[in-house]
């Protein structure tokens, strides 16, 4: 009895098993992708199909938002409601682009704006507690990670202080990346009249379906005309790193019309998470003319339900378009295979191509994933630089010391395909060199990787980059 009831079970698994599979091929995934999953289910019974189950599934089909609902967040709201920017011929080198994130991402373009950059935590704190204290109208914000620490506590009761002066304040969090704060740390905002939405909460019925796909967003909006946008997370370890690193991220302050996309943008993560429409014209302030020079830029995003990877199709083609340089800092790299391809036919070509990552990303699995693509992109000339005086956790990509995007994308199959993400694309000769004076004062702190070297590396490193290879797409 015993026996039958062992092989009804095995064999009960075995067609869940393989139901799974043919469910990942019918995904459409990337193909490493989905080699990656049919292993895992195949090869760790039970375990990796609960991983498949919990992580892999995907939503890409479900209808998220109508296109009503779109139309009344996108264009005609914001013809509606902006201030009318003075006539600018966009550059014929960035036409295209910019035409083309226009009619498929609501990317509109802005140029009466002023940047500030922010490497360090704690300048962007302390701007964005100033700003906070000085609001009037509004404050929006949308963070991946919101930690309950002294640094978190210091933001909370900014809002909260806003919030009693009659600001209304508005805060998006995601359930996954706030997972270890204490669901009381937001009542407490709620209860002081701060509006708390739990982006995609995880409860288990749905827990499939909603866990992989999260948002990694950091954003930003006071008043309607100041906005934040980049890499940087509510937490100390911005502010105050353990163990004496460093941690080298990358945020801007933006004044003016380009805070309309960013605004933009988080209405419609609002809607998402709320259904709940808010047009109103008070949002998008009147920015003053400004005799300052222009600087173009677009609020750039992607989802997991979007017709396209719109930033992972923007870097290939900014890379591929690169004709002199190319920069680029991230602490996960996984690229897909079109961005492989990319970079090693930009340093084939001739274009000078540098790639800044952490020397200790997190964690051995994550530091091994990383490596397991620096042979594609050395072989090709593609220089690599270590940095070790800390966690270097910036996504930001120059091309040509004129192109700068500046957001939270990470140069993974993760956030090019299958989170929320969003990007600054900043068309600027002057931005863009000041960016390239950061980068080179970081690779100071930096430890090259010469290809020669890395071919004489062990055997051992070799087995473990090979393995971390085939799952790295999951991660």
């Amino acid at each position: 009895m015993f026996f039958w009831i062992i092989v009804a079970i095995v064999s009960l698994y075995v067609v869940i098993a393989a139901s799974a599979v043919i469910e990942v091929m019918l995904d459409n995934h990337q193909p490493a992708e989905t080699i990656a999953w049919i292993l895992v289910i195949m090869t760790i019974p039970v375990i990796g199909l609960l991983f498949y189950y919990f992580f892999g599934q995907d939503i890409r089909r479900e209808r998220v938002l109508s296109r009503k609902q779109l139309d009344q967040l996108t264009h005609k709201l914001l013809s509606k409601h902006v201030s009318i920017e003075e006539p600018y011929e966009i550059p014929e080198a960035d036409r295209q682009l910019v035409r083309w994130l226009e009619q498929q991402n609501n990317a509109l373009h802005f140029t009466q704006n002023e940047i500030d950059t922010y490497t360090n935590g704690e300048d962007f704190i302390l701007n964005l507690l100033q700003d906070i204290r000085q609001a009037q109208h509004h404050v929006h914000m949308e963070f991946f990670i919101f930690e309950n620490d002294s640094i978190g506590n210091l933001v909370r009761d900014a809002l909260v202080e806003a919030s009693k002066r009659g600001v209304e304040v508005r805060l998006i969090y995601d359930d996954v990346g706030c997972w270890g704060v204490s669901t009381h740390f937001f009542l407490d905002m709620r209860k002081a009249g701060i509006q708390t939405v739990n982006f995609l909460p995880v409860h288990f019925h749905r827990l499939a379906h909603r866990i992989n796909y999260r948002n990694h967003r950091k954003l930003v909006v006071i008043d309607g005309y100041i906005g934040y946008i980049g890499g940087m997370n509510i937490a100390k370890r911005y502010v105050r790193p353990t163990k004496g690193k460093t941690w080298y991220d990358t945020e801007i302050r933006i004044k003016g019309t380009g805070t309309y996309g960013i605004q933009l943008l988080f209405l419609l993560d609002w809607l998402f998470a709320t259904k709940e429409i808010i047009s109103e014209p008070s949002y998008y302030a009147p920015v003053p003319q400004s005799n300052g020079p222009k600087i173009l830029m677009q609020i750039v995003s992607s989802a997991p339900f979007s017709q396209w990877p719109t930033i992972m199709m923007s870097y290939n083609k900014i890379i591929h378009t690169a004709r002199k340089s190319i920069l680029i800092q991230t602490p996960y790299f996984m690229p897909t295979p079109s961005l492989i391809e990319a970079l090693q036919t930009a340093a084939l070509s001739g274009v000078k191509v540098q790639i800044m990552l952490p020397e200790k990303p997190g964690g051995f699995w994550m530091t091994w994933c990383n490596r397991s693509y620096f042979g594609d992109i050395l072989k090709a000339g593609v220089e690599i630089y270590l940095y070790t005086k800390g966690m270097l956790h910036s996504k930001v990509l120059v091309a040509d010391d004129h192109f700068c995007s500046i957001g939270s994308a990470n140069m993974d199959f993760r956030s090019m395909l299958d989170t929320f993400e969003d990007s600054a694309f900043i068309y600027n000769d002057d931005f863009a060199l000041s960016y390239r004076k950061q980068f080179d004062k970081a690779l100071q702190d930096c430890q090259k990787i010469e290809f020669q070297e890395w071919k004489r590396r062990g055997k051992r490193r070799r087995i473990i980059e090979s393995f971390v290879r085939i799952l790295s797409p999951m991660f």
